[in-house]
């Protein structure tokens, strides 16, 4: 059960231009510092309790329970309801690719004005909702493309039969999987201005990944840890790591 969408999920669902009012109560809504925190909790994809959320803002449960509300009304959140239990997420991919635009755009006035710190290990390997993004995720989109494993169209990204064998011959796929038939779509990496992969198809790959034990979460951090394992088998599909690694 979500909340109903409204402001720029609804411009997004209905494939309309948003307006110059839905425009500004998207910028309202990420005014605030704590809901602007909340967003940034929930960009690997989490469903999170208003609880929980509260204190990563740092804030009292009621001020967090009308955050809450607010990003819910505006289209931002999505609620799902367990008993009596109610967990916050993302109302969707797209809104996580807003907040890392939005991200991408102060690296750049940033950069401008001076020195950027960047988190080094966010910037090595990371979560973006649910897709693999970073220098890693660059790096395995741009690897991927120079095998021409991908077959880049106007309205989404898919797999080519050339992409499907070198995931098949690396094992993070089966020779029966459907993988090709899933849309993605090239995301604009918010710390390298690359693309990595992003929608269905960069879901899965990544969750390929972690089920293959390639990478490995941090405790309290979208930021990705690459084992032994992985080092190995990104290495046998041809990515230089050691420009990923370092920094």
């Amino acid at each position: 059960m979500f909340c109903a969408a409204s402001g720029y999920a609804n411009a997004m669902n209905a494939s309309a231009p948003v307006t110059r009012y839905q425009l500004a109560e998207i910028g309202a809504l990420l005014a605030d510092p704590s809901r602007a925190a909340i967003l940034l909790a929930l960009i690997d994809g989490s469903a999170r309790p208003a609880g929980e959320l509260g204190l990563l803002a740092g804030v009292a449960p009621a001020t967090a329970s009308a955050h809450l509300r607010k990003l819910c009304d505006g289209g931002l959140l999505g609620v799902l309801a367990r008993g009596r239990h109610r967990y916050y997420r993302l109302a969707g991919e797209d809104i996580a690719h807003l907040v890392e635009t939005l991200a991408l755009t102060h690296t750049r006035s940033a950069r401008s004005g001076g020195a950027l710190a960047t988190d080094p290990a966010l910037s090595r390997a990371r979560t973006c909702y649910h897709h693999l993004a970073g220098r890693l995720g660059v790096a395995l989109f741009e690897r991927l493309r120079g095998q021409r494993g991908l077959m880049l169209g106007a309205a989404a990204v898919h797999l080519s039969e050339r992409g499907r064998r070198l995931l098949i011959d690396s094992g993070l796929v089966g020779a029966d999987d459907a993988i090709e038939k899933l849309p993605g779509r090239s995301c604009l990496d918010w710390t390298e201005r690359r693309f990595h992969l992003a929608g269905a198809l960069g879901t899965l790959l990544t969750r390929r990944l972690f089920d293959a034990g390639w990478l490995r979460r941090r405790r309290d951090t979208r930021a990705l840890g690459i084992t032994p394992r992985g080092h190995s088998g990104f290495t046998a599909m041809g990515l230089d790591l050691d420009p990923v690694s370092r920094r």
